[in-house]
């Protein structure tokens, strides 16, 4: 995801954004200036109120206490419009954004015609990064309701415009799947072209569909989707029966049980004690037993003298 996230971010800071943005920060900056102004009149204004006050008390004469506890009050609250007003100056000043000089503007702009070089840059730190994102982004709002597997992104640039993007994200099961009813018919129209499932997940890999989790699709993926959406293997010969032998002159299992004089139970116990070899294309594919005329002849003998000894021992 955090590699997803990082080409988002290379694709929307385009250099006409950077440009937009450092443009907005000049504007920006004009304004923090006549705000700047004001704020010094507005300070001046009120040291000097506050000034005034004190010099109004001090002149006072000392006897005429109900004065002078009147002028002492103005002057106390003059005062204290003196320190609101510092803090409520201080507190702006640290919500502005910092000033560039037009060197940094320009070398700004230089950068980012060649963001993604920047971005990767082995000196460029996780801090360095972040600083050029809240350059040119003001505000991102995230929400993942509006579509299933997705993210829905929308940025607020420095400048004012906002632009909207769609991130697919990775979810616990495929019945969150973005793609999810797009995937299950892609490997139904694969398997149905009878490919093993090893071609079919390098063939999603290559298309740019997603698995659930992030990792790339294998065949032991496919094989469990398969199972999960009961999309049966297409056999050799499609869905049709299995015939004594394949085209290959290599037995089904249902012949060789035929040939041999045994059930199909017994030749895929032989199979996995490796007395008889066969292939599968893929796991769910039927078995291709190879088994010659002689070796049938000689198995059934076998078979036969083996149930005469059980009969006779019994």
């Amino acid at each position: 995801m955090d590699a997803e996230v990082e080409r988002l971010i290379l694709e929307a800071l385009r250099p006409d954004q950077i440009a937009l943005a450092v443009a907005a920060l000049g504007e920006i900056e004009t304004e923090n200036r006549t705000m700047e102004r004001q704020w010094t009149l507005k300070r001046e204004r009120a040291r000097y109120d506050a000034e005034r006050a004190r010099r109004q008390y001090d002149a006072v004469e000392p006897e005429n206490r109900l004065v002078a506890r009147s002028l002492e009050r103005v002057w106390e609250e003059r005062l204290r419009r003196v320190d609101q007003v510092e803090h409520e100056y201080n507190a702006w000043r640290r919500e502005q954004a910092v000033a560039i000089s037009e060197s940094d503007r320009q070398e700004i702009l230089g950068l980012g015609e060649d963001l993604p070089r920047l971005w990767n840059a082995t000196t460029t730190t996780s801090a360095d990064r972040k600083q050029i994102v809240r350059l040119v982004i003001k505000e991102v709002t995230l929400d993942q309701k509006r579509r299933r597997g997705y993210v829905w992104i929308r940025i607020v640039w420095q400048t004012g415009s906002t632009s909207d993007h769609w991130l697919q994200r990775t979810v616990p099961s495929y019945a969150q799947h973005a793609d999810q009813d797009r995937l299950r018919q892609r490997i139904i129209e694969l398997n149905g072209q009878q490919k093993m499932d090893g071609e079919i997940a390098c063939i999603l890999n290559t298309e740019a569909f997603r698995t659930a989790h992030g990792p790339p699709f294998s065949g032991g993926m496919i094989h469990q989707l398969r199972k999960r959406w009961q999309i049966a293997t297409v056999k050799i010969n499609g869905k049709e029966a299995n015939p004594p032998r394949w085209p290959d002159g290599t037995c089904s299992v249902q012949g060789a049980a035929a040939a041999i004089g045994i059930t199909p139970q017994v030749i895929f116990d032989w199979l996995r004690r490796r007395r008889l070899s066969g292939k599968q294309l893929a796991k769910g594919m039927p078995w291709q037993i190879m088994l010659t005329a002689e070796q049938a002849i000689e198995l059934r003998a076998t078979v036969r003298r083996t149930n005469r000894s059980k009969r006779e021992a019994s």
